[in-house]
């Protein structure tokens, strides 16, 4: 089993200064700090590190980034349900992972930290489970093989929030991204909308390809062609939002788009004004997740709701029941898929 005192004497610092590293404390100079991430980065895994001998009462919270209000939101929701259920929570912003994976220094910033180093950290923490919010294995191309399988033959309990793979026995609790895509593009179809863009997260981004799918079938459902040349993909995030929305814009210009999140809707409704063309008048715009200023925005923007609560609420007793030998269940994946709500407000209107 990998401690503290482990860690440290691979490290070459005392157990103070790996104490501090991990609850993020002033006192340690970068060149110490990233020594003893290394080492962190280099260990094997453990089942749930300094916790295996003793109940620590905490578990792990990984979202992917704290930018997109939606995540916040999440991380909100999954540590109220945690300690009503007697858990404290540790949050890790794993933001990283997917924007700097190279973990090459960019601009004089330190190195960032990726999910599987702060897998490793919560687990010299000894957290008694975790959950992924969006983990990677979302993006991943090999199918759900790499640590996860690790992390699951170490015994280490897991929950993912939309993301999943069938490879893997990890509970899963997600929102229909596919039914997402359909009712978006319905709504615009059923305005009278017949060319609706798409603007698309990363190609690989199992929501984006879900969201697509669904699109796709109303299309057809319509009889309307699913014209890839409607499709742009970029980043998640507001800039990305603006970069997909202009490369649609370029071209022959759709009456409706819909958006892969609501950060992006709010970056595409943005390029669409930069462009001097009126939303919903001359453009129709739906986004997803309903965040909060999704309703304040002029126009106030349309929108798929996630059922963020009950969602949290559904990862959160999984995990305690998986944690807790006394009311664990027998074994065998768990899913639970959630329907999202369809919230139209004043971004969409039917075609001029």
């Amino acid at each position: 089993m990998t401690g503290l005192a482990d860690i440290a004497r691979a490290a070459g610092v005392s157990i103070s200064t790996v104490s501090r590293v991990l609850n993020r404390r002033a006192g340690v100079n970068e060149a110490t700090r990233q020594r003893v991430l290394g080492v962190l980065a280099d260990l094997p895994y453990t089942p749930r590190g300094l916790g295996a001998l003793q109940r620590t009462g905490v578990i792990g919270l990984l979202v992917p980034e704290l930018s997109n209000p939606v995540f916040p939101a999440f991380a909100e929701a999954l540590e109220t349900r945690a300690a009503r259920a007697g858990y404290g929570s540790l949050l890790c912003n794993t933001r990283s992972a997917s924007l700097r994976a190279d973990g090459a220094d960019h601009n004089g910033e330190s190195r960032e930290l990726v999910e599987e180093e702060y897998v490793r950290m919560l687990l010299a923490r000894g957290v008694e489970g975790m959950v992924f919010v969006s983990p990677e294995i979302t993006n991943a191309e090999d199918g759900g093989a790499g640590y996860y399988g690790k992390l699951l033959a170490d015994g280490v309990q897991m929950v993912f929030v939309n993301g999943g793979a069938p490879a893997l026995d990890v509970p899963d609790v997600t929102v229909d991204e596919q039914v997402a895509g359909y009712l978006a593009t319905r709504h615009l179809v059923e305005l009278g909308h017949r060319r609706i863009g798409f603007v698309c997260g990363p190609a690989r981004s199992l929501p984006s390809r879900l969201k697509r799918a669904g699109w796709s079938a109303a299309l057809e459902e319509a009889g309307l062609p699913a014209d890839p040349g409607l499709i742009a993909h970029a980043p998640y995030g507001a800039a990305g939002g603006a970069t997909a929305m202009s490369a649609l814009l370029d071209g022959p210009r759709p009456s409706a788009v819909i958006c892969s999140s609501d950060h992006m809707a709010l970056g595409a409704m943005r390029e669409a004004h930069r462009r001097g063309l009126s939303v919903p008048a001359e453009l129709s715009i739906v986004g997803f997740d309903d965040i909060p200023l999704a309703a304040y925005c002029s126009p106030a923007l349309t929108t798929l709701a996630q059922p963020i609560e009950e969602m949290a609420r559904a990862a959160v007793d999984e995990l305690v029941q998986r944690l807790n030998p006394a009311i664990r269940r027998g074994g065998g994946s768990y899913s639970r898929v959630f329907r999202p709500k369809l919230v139209v407000r004043e971004s969409t209107a039917p075609p001029s």
